[in-house]
């Protein structure tokens, strides 16, 4: 017997399904996968390409500032502590593998006389960290992984956007008190 909620959900997916506005994924045994709303398609389309903008335009600050960046393919484990290497994103649509799917977004190198200062930078357009980010950077800094992480996010000056690079141990003190 099926409740009057499931019938109800039922004939939403179907109407769903029949709209113009919504795109349906089916598996292959005919059931409805996920159902996502094309404006909403369009904006994480866009957002996605704003924020790989930001991130090389990061990428190209630093390098003028004499920095050796590359893009960290790892992530840190909070259970076991250990870094392992990021899980890769694959599109079966589009075909395509994504790979720097690490946290932080960059590792950066720069030489101090006879040794590298070695930073974590994370590249966040708005600047908020989630729960999770913050535990991670708190696991490189204790884990001596890296000296610094950099979180660099974009201010606005003028009509153009600067980047601002914040210090984590410093901006989030309250989490080693």
């Amino acid at each position: 017997m099926v409740t009057k909620e499931r019938k109800e959900e039922i004939l939403e997916k179907i109407r769903k399904a029949g709209s113009e506005e919504y795109v349906t994924e089916w598996n292959s045994e005919g059931r409805i996968v996920a159902q996502k709303k094309k404006s909403e398609i369009k904006k994480g389309k866009k957002s996605k390409s704003v924020g790989l903008r930001f991130e090389l335009r990061v990428r190209r600050d630093l390098e003028e500032k004499g920095w050796i960046v590359d893009k960290w393919t790892n992530n840190l484990n909070l259970e076991t502590g250990e870094i392992e290497p990021a899980k890769r994103k694959f599109n079966p649509f589009s075909r395509v593998m994504t790979i720097g799917t690490g946290f932080p977004d960059f590792i950066a190198f720069q030489k101090m006389g006879d040794y590298y200062k070695i930073i974590g930078v994370e590249v966040k357009k708005s600047g908020v960290l989630s729960k999770v980010e913050k535990e991670k950077c708190k696991g490189y800094l204790d884990g001596g992984i890296f000296g610094e992480v950099w979180v660099a996010r974009g201010v606005k000056e003028g009509r153009g956007l600067k980047v601002v690079y914040e210090n984590f141990r410093e901006k989030w003190k309250k989490l080693w008190d």
